[in-house]
């Protein structure tokens, strides 16, 4: 299938998840507390089966769920996408008692997962991870030290850490855990952030862990944690065109019904431009959002590259296509309540989270010297 096409099947289903978020998802998601995990929306995810179209379904499914979820309800489509960041790692790596512990439960919306990397001093680069894993017998850890802006933290019922095993080795020398929340030492906060996500802080003071909690292979943690970024980065670049499609959607009915200057937005040239530019950019980035997931479906060899530029491109799109709704809007785009104000506060953190823009030129240009040698 061409990436820039969509069969009607896709185009139906994509219909079907909008439709089901404003009929069951956007009520549940409005009785949310901001900061906090949503657990019945999370369960009505798993009764719609969109949970468990998270592993196996492949990338492009990934991005059209998240696309579509965006457009009608983002504390769906974030919900969502949280589960599954935190999950991949277990699916893909788990062996089968971790597999069969967390999966059934995740795809219910019974157990909250949660992707923990980000450290205060290692964000975007990975790499320099200090979380200790030191040797506790022959076969176990104590984990000791801090995580930070971890999406679900803590109040998720398990998480996906890693840690260093071997100091000193930069990337080589990291390790993936799956820790169960009540670990012996493992505590959290909340923190207060802009967007209304769950995200807060862990703290290991020697939690245990074992072989048996291992993902992967010691040492070879770094490598989990890049395939499951390489397969969501793109779905993040899905939810930013979606958010940038509710604007667009949002500003062609204003610009068509409000009258100013002798008649509607719709018949200024300034207005007019502003909003072909706003389609253009939005269609633009979903094509390579598209391109990204097909690539990673068809086991390219540059998804990397490709999904580093389809999360930049979406992101930034969304972050103009926003900004330039809610200045066709004016005043009461900025009222609480309003869905820009909510858009305009979501769609920041996309430009960070996973690899902040910076990174993703970083990721472009690495791939491209090494394509060129």
């Amino acid at each position: 299938m061409p990436a820039f096409s969509l069969d009607p099947d896709h185009t139906a289903w994509c219909a079907e998840l909008r439709a089901l978020a404003g009929e069951r998802l956007r009520p549940l998601a409005e009785k949310s507390e901001p900061g906090h995990v949503n657990r019945p929306l999370v369960a009505e995810l798993g009764r719609l089966g969109l949970l468990d179209r998270l592993f196996g379904s492949g990338a492009l499914d990934l991005c059209l769920m998240r696309e579509s979820l965006a457009r009608t309800c983002t504390e769906a489509e974030t919900a969502l996408a949280l589960q599954g960041l935190g999950a991949h790692p277990v699916h893909a790596h788990g062996t089968p008692a971790q597999r069969d512990r967390w999966l059934p439960a995740v795809r219910e919306g019974t157990a909250i997962a949660a992707f923990a990397l980000t450290e205060p001093g290692a964000g975007s680069d990975a790499a320099a991870l200090s979380l200790t894993a030191a040797p506790d017998g022959p076969a176990g850890w104590r984990l000791t030290g801090g995580k930070c802006w971890i999406s679900n933290a803590p109040e998720a019922d398990f998480y996906t850490v890693f840690a260093r095993t071997t100091p000193g080795a930069g990337a080589r020398g990291v390790t993936a855990f799956l820790v169960p929340a009540d670990r012996p030492g493992l505590t959290g906060t909340a923190l207060d952030m802009l967007s209304p996500h769950p995200i807060g802080a862990l703290d290991f003071d020697a939690v245990p862990v074992t072989a048996d909690d291992v993902l992967g292979e010691p040492d070879r943690g770094f490598r989990v944690a890049m395939g499951t970024l390489n397969l969501f980065r793109p779905s993040v670049g899905a939810f930013a065109v979606g958010m940038a499609q509710a604007a667009l959607d949002a500003t062609l009915e204003h610009t068509a019904r409000r009258e100013a200057f002798g008649g509607p937005l719709r018949d200024r040239q300034t207005v007019a431009h502003q909003v072909a530019e706003m389609a253009l950019r939005t269609e633009a980035a979903r094509l390579m959002v598209y391109a990204a997931a097909t690539a990673y479906d068809d086991g390219a060899a540059d998804v990397p590259k490709r999904a580093a530029m389809a999360k930049l491109l979406a992101t930034e799109t969304a972050q103009y296509v926003v900004d330039r709704a809610v200045q066709l809007h004016g005043a009461r785009a900025l009222r609480r309540g309003h869905l820009l104000e909510h858009l305009y506060r979501e769609v920041r953190a996309p430009r960070v989270y996973e690899g902040a823009s910076e990174i993703q030129r970083e990721i472009i240009a690495k791939e491209l010297y090494r394509e060129a040698q």
